[in-house]
C-alpha cells in the first residue's frame, strides 16, 4: 500500500509489480552504501535499488552482447524505468566522458530525483568480476567532478550482471571508495519449482519432435 502511493501505481501496474515480486526484489541488492553514504541517504538508495531486476519485456536469446541489452533496453526505455521504479530520469546512453586524452563511455547514465544524485549503470553480460567495482568507482568520481551539482548527493554506481557471488561482490566493494551497488538482471522470470517438474526437458521435446518426423 506504501508502494502504491509512493510510486503513483495503476491497478495494472500493481498487478505487474505483485506478479513479479517486487517486494522481495527491493532491498536485496549487495552495496556498500551503509560506509559510503550518510542517513537517512544510505536506506532510501538501498531501498530504492532491486536484486535482481527482471527484463522479461525484452526479446533477447542467447548468445547476445552487452551492446545488444543496452540497445534494446533503451528502445523499451518506459518499460525499463517502469523496472527500475520511480524516480529515475534518463539521461543518456553511452555517455561520453574525456579524462586526459582518453575516451569513455558509460553504459547508462540517469539522475533520481528523489535522492537527487546521478546513478551509473553499467551492463555486464555473464558473471560478476571484482574488477568492474574499480571501474564503476572511476565513474563516480569523474561524474562528481564533471557533473555533479554542489547541492546534489555523491553518484551511485549499479553494476548490472547475469550472475553474481554475493561474497565476492561484498569483497569487492569494502574498501571501494564511491557507492556502488551489485544486482543481476534476468530476462526471464524462473519458474516455480512445483512447475519445473511437470515441464518436460529440452531433451525429451528433441525426442519427440525426432519420432514425429520419422514417422
Amino acid at each position: 500500500m506504501h508502494q502504491i502511493i509512493e510510486q503513483g501505481w495503476s491497478r495494472n501496474v500493481l498487478r505487474l509489480m505483485i506478479k513479479s515480486n517486487t517486494h522481495e526484489r527491493q532491498g536485496a541488492v549487495v552495496t556498500n552504501f551503509e560506509k559510503r553514504l550518510t542517513d537517512p541517504q544510505s536506506d532510501l538508495a538501498y531501498q530504492t535499488l532491486k536484486d535482481p531486476y527482471i527484463f522479461d519485456f525484452l526479446t533477447l536469446s542467447e548468445p547476445f552482447q552487452e551492446r545488444e541489452l543496452e540497445t534494446e533496453l533503451v528502445k523499451h526505455l518506459e518499460k525499463f524505468l517502469l523496472e527500475l521504479g520511480r524516480g529515475f530520469a534518463f539521461v543518456g546512453r553511452q555517455y561520453h566522458i574525456e579524462v586526459g586524452d582518453k575516451d569513455f563511455y558509460i553504459d547508462l547514465l540517469f539522475y533520481h530525483l528523489n535522492l537527487r544524485c546521478f546513478v551509473v549503470i553499467e551492463l555486464k553480460k555473464g558473471v560478476f568480476k571484482p574488477e568492474y567495482a574499480g571501474k564503476m568507482n572511476f565513474y563516480c568520481s569523474v561524474v562528481d567532478d564533471r557533473l555533479k551539482h554542489e547541492n546534489d548527493q555523491p553518484t551511485i554506481g549499479l553494476i548490472l550482471c547475469q550472475e553474481k557471488d554475493r561474497v565476492l561482490a561484498e569483497y569487492a566493494l569494502r574498501d571501494i571508495q564511491k557507492p556502488i551497488g551489485v544486482s543481476e538482471y534476468e530476462l526471464t522470470r524462473a519458474l516455480p519449482d512445483n512447475l519445473k517438474s511437470s515441464l518436460p526437458t529440452v531433451e525429451e521435446i528433441e525426442a519427440e519432435l525426432s519420432r514425429e518426423v520419422e514417422k
